[in-house]
């Protein structure tokens, strides 16, 4: 198996350039207990920059699960050409004692989604408030990724519907400035698949729909990634938004991946089951490279990723489309 600086560096992007990264950016949106807090990462060169907004997970990390999280994927996508703009959503674990008694508390479905909007009605802004930004960001290409409970966000901003338990309301927070999707460790199926001994807490999930989520997207789902707590399904129910969604979509199965990807939320997190450098970086690298085609499509970053990740005898993974 290849070491990991020969994955990100000598197979793929043998030069990257350095990467900025701003920290906290705060907005202040009527309505919202707290600021809006952002983390901004952006390569220090470079115009007409596309822009991942990445939604957290909901892990019991203190830190990770929140704006200073799933550095070794936005560090990679920043130095790739992205903007990566980093949302401390109000469930983030650190929050919880300032939000506790909120409505949404304390998942806070719907001001995730929220937040999301906010940012993209004030890119303008965000540019501006960033030394060195403003003026170098792609309005018009604009990617939303998410991880796990992030994953979530990141479907319903796709199309994905589902009903709020609290106020029994349609979630449909379809956005079509967001035109692609990454989606890692994904929720899958509401219903009678969403049945483990942990579903009562988020009873959100039971109504999810996946059939109306119509915006192009990546499905990253680890083989290996049982998640007993919400399905007796096994791994295949992480890949339920690739299967049940209309196309476009591609899944991309990770080997041996387990729910944190190797350690997609932090170096040495303590979370991680499955730790694991090279894993870590293929899927950094695949997921930057499927976003750099799909915006770019005379890219060649998806095939050259795919030709040396995801083939021979020493692949991380396997794709296929639809």
């Amino acid at each position: 198996m290849p070491e990991w600086t020969s994955i990100a560096d000598t197979y793929l992007h043998p030069a990257a350039p350095s990467v900025i990264s701003v920290s906290p950016v705060p907005l202040t949106v009527p309505g919202r207990p707290l600021d809006l807090e952002l983390r901004i990462s952006a390569p220090v060169t470079g115009t007409d920059l596309p822009v991942i907004l990445f939604s957290h997970g909901q892990g019991g990390a203190y830190g990770l699960s929140s704006l200073d999280g799933y550095l070794p994927l936005a560090k990679v996508w920043a130095a790739r050409g992205f903007v990566v703009i980093q949302p401390h959503h109000l469930s983030a674990p650190r929050l919880a004692h300032q939000v506790a008694d909120e409505p949404g508390a304390p998942f806070f479905w719907a001001s995730r989604t929220q937040d999301m909007r906010d940012i993209l009605d004030r890119l303008d802004e965000i540019e501006r408030a960033v030394p060195g930004l403003a003026g170098r960001m792609d309005h018009g290409k604009i990617a939303v990724a998410g991880h796990s409970a992030g994953s979530f966000t990141g479907e319903l901003l796709l199309g994905a519907r589902a009903t709020d338990p609290d106020t029994g309301e349609v979630l449909n927070a379809h956005d079509p400035r967001i035109t692609q999707g990454v989606l890692l460790g994904a929720i899958g199926r509401g219903g009678d698949a969403f049945d483990g001994f942990m579903t009562a807490r988020a009873p959100v999930f039971r109504t999810t729909d996946l059939t109306t989520m119509t915006t192009p997207a990546l499905v990253v789902a680890g083989d290996k990634d049982d998640s007993q707590h919400w399905t007796t399904m096994g791994p295949d129910w992480h890949a339920d938004p690739y299967h049940l969604a209309p196309g476009p979509k591609t899944l991309l199965t990770v080997f041996d991946g387990e729910h944190l990807l190797g350690g997609i939320q932090g170096h040495d997190s303590a979370e991680t089951t499955d730790e694991s450098p090279d894993r870590v970086a293929a899927v950094a690298e695949l997921t930057a490279a499927y976003l750099r085609t799909a915006f770019h499509p005379g890219d060649t970053s998806w095939q050259t990723a795919q030709d040396a990740l995801t083939t021979g005898p020493d692949a991380l993974g396997r794709v296929e489309s639809k």
